[in-house]
């Protein structure tokens, strides 16, 4: 039997209409209480889904959660982190220089707030992080010396996101310096080199002494796929990424049909 289940939240935990439904949530919370671990696993920041994280119960001092895309684990009671990776302002000059270049949004993140770069090209990242504190400025403004940054984000509509993703990927000084992930239609990560789900993961599982054998994993985009992979058994949303698909141990229904309920009540039927 699992002893952790690590989760995605946009379309996979979460319906489209960004909740976590109550067939969902009574099943997390029962598995919770038989001891197994769950953990939400997100590219946001702890402060924007702690909602979501009390919604479930997962306050208790041996209670994580998996931020910034595996970038920083943080203890859900004390705030304190297990496994910390980050940017220096350096690493995002490249980025920087074709976002300005092409008049495309940017937002910057550290570990406690969303510094949104020249403002007048306006992000649609607000419509999506909630729960947070939003910080107009420019690039040059941005501390420098010592000081990490979680990640950077480009929210742009989705029908131009291809192309532009493209044109990103071919650019040899942005691929050096960080690693590209989508994590959604509309949103492009960049993320410090290595950062992954899969690593967060397993710092995490490295703390309680357990391995990726001892893992279920749910999800649905590239920046999924890292842990689906090396789970005992990962398992892929039906409105999951076909290249996801493909390296999951198993299928569930989509996000608006309760598939990690549908495939928990069947994996688990034992204990609960």
């Amino acid at each position: 039997m699992k002893k952790m289940i690590a989760l995605d939240l946009d379309n996979t935990l979460l319906n489209n209409q960004k909740e976590i439904s109550p067939a969902n949530t009574k099943i997390l919370r029962r598995l919770h209480e038989q001891g197994i671990k769950v953990v939400l696993c997100t590219g946001r920041p702890i402060n924007a889904i702690w909602h979501l994280i009390e919604q479930l119960d997962l306050t208790r001092p041996d209670d994580f959660t998996i931020t910034f895309n595996g970038g920083l684990v943080i203890n859900n009671q004390s705030r304190e982190a297990l496994y910390q990776n980050g940017l220096s302002k350096e690493d995002l000059v490249p980025v920087h220089d074709f976002m300005a270049a092409r008049r495309l949004p940017m937002d910057v993140l550290d570990f406690e707030r969303i510094y949104e770069i020249d403002p007048d090209h306006r992000s649609l990242y607000r419509q999506t992080v909630k729960n947070i504190r939003f910080e107009d400025t420019t690039f040059e403004q941005l501390a420098a010396e010592d000081h990490v940054y979680a990640k950077n984000v480009m929210a742009i509509p989705a029908e131009e996101m291809p192309a532009v993703k493209s044109e990103v990927l071919a650019t040899d000084r942005i691929t050096r310096r960080v690693q590209v992930v989508q994590s959604q239609p509309h949103i492009l990560e960049f993320l410090p080199q290595g950062s992954d789900k899969a690593v967060g993961i397993k710092h995490l599982l490295n703390h309680f002494g357990l391995d990726f054998a001892d893992l279920m994993a749910f999800g649905d985009a590239d920046n999924d796929a890292g842990m689906l992979k090396a789970a005992g058994d990962g398992v892929v949303m039906a409105n999951g990424l076909p290249a996801v698909k493909a390296i999951a141990d198993h299928e569930t229904a989509s996000n608006e049909e309760d598939g990690v309920a549908r495939y928990l009540t069947k994996t688990f039927a034992t204990i609960l």
